[in-house]
């Protein structure tokens, strides 16, 4: 049986994950790697985390990767998905997922080193970045195919065609990139693809 220890990687299905938190016989993983680019949604306009087209792929062709006897072992979670903190663009009603995405809260707060204080005491200044000098951003850095890459949270930006996401650097894009076809030149070298990166994350059940 594989050790499930807080930091420890460990194989499920096709990928290698990061064990965030460990509850009785349960625990939380994120791939340790963007496994893929992927838009927040299919279709310009408004749209939360319930509605996105991100969601129903994670919790339903992605899902359905796993074999049955994995399947068994991903457990529901009732996620809460709260207002954007600086803008307060609506997060949406709460969700009952397999695969999800972290949200801002987790990604700051609990998961990669906790910078809580800088989410509890906002500056005014803090109108893109989350905080360039922040020491935990190392720690939520990613690569997609061997490439430093940005990759998506579940969180609403400064408004609802936005997502809160990850940069290249590990710091926090509070003000959120487009859902749909975001603009930037900014593409990834192997794929030509400037869409966001995925880094699914799921509760396992341990027994």
């Amino acid at each position: 049986m594989t050790a499930f220890s807080i930091g420890s990687i460990v194989p499920f299905g096709s990928y290698m994950w990061r064990v965030l938190e460990v509850q009785g016989n349960a625990a939380l993983i994120i791939t340790e790697y963007i496994i893929e680019q992927h838009p927040y949604h299919d279709h310009a306009g408004e749209v939360t985390w319930a509605d996105c087209s991100l969601r129903t792929y994670l919790n339903g062709e992605f899902y359905n990767k796993f074999t049955q006897a994995e399947q068994s072992r991903i457990l529901p979670v009732l996620n809460q998905n709260q207002d954007n903190q600086w803008y307060g663009s609506r997060g949406g009603e709460d969700t009952k997922d397999y695969i999800f995405l972290l949200s801002i809260e987790e990604a700051v707060s609990k998961y990669f080193g906790d910078s809580s204080k800088n989410l509890e005491n906002r500056s005014t200044k803090q109108r893109y970045w989350f905080q360039k000098k922040d020491d935990n951003n190392t720690k939520r850095r990613s690569t997609f195919d061997g490439y430093v890459w940005w990759w998506w949270l579940r969180s609403p930006g400064r408004d609802n065609k936005r997502a809160v996401y990850i940069h290249g650097d590990g710091n926090i894009g509070i003000q959120g990139n487009g859902t749909f076809r975001y603009s930037s030149n900014t593409i990834h070298p192997l794929t030509g693809d400037n869409s966001g990166g995925v880094r699914p994350a799921l509760w396992l059940s341990l027994e």
